[in-house]
């Protein structure tokens, strides 16, 4: 099993800027990646952004490309986003996701075995 931690929302304005971290514990993650996801009210769950352990491969949702950075502190089984020039409409709900296994894509809610419990993100216009 693998628990994930999520933290750092909060509540800024509309051109700032917040970093969320999400901690991983219990099982290696060696081979494996975590992801962050987001969820506004009435919408489905959505790609944010990926990041693979062995490698540091990264991947974006169009939507936040050239605004958002995933990182990763191995060391820490922790990543990182940082959240850049924040629009109202991200404002959402966001899961931090673990998965142990190598291959497969990244995009994807079900390509990932185990969540956080979300941290709440708002920017106000």
């Amino acid at each position: 099993q693998v628990q994930v931690v999520e933290s750092g929302g909060g509540l800024v304005q509309a051109g700032g800027s917040l970093r969320l971290s999400c901690t991983a514990s219990g099982r290696s993650l060696s081979y494996g990646a975590m992801g962050w996801f987001r969820q506004a009210p009435g919408k489905e769950r959505e790609f944010v952004a990926a990041i693979t352990w062995s490698v540091g491969n990264t991947y974006y949702a169009e939507s936040v490309k050239g605004r958002f950075t995933i990182s990763s502190d191995i060391a820490k089984n922790t990543v990182y986003l940082q959240m850049n020039s924040l629009k109202p409409e991200d404002t959402a709900a966001y899961y931090c996701a673990a998965r142990t296994r190598f291959s497969g894509s990244y995009t994807g809610i079900y390509d990932y075995d185990y969540w956080g419990q979300g941290t709440q993100v708002t920017v106000s216009s």
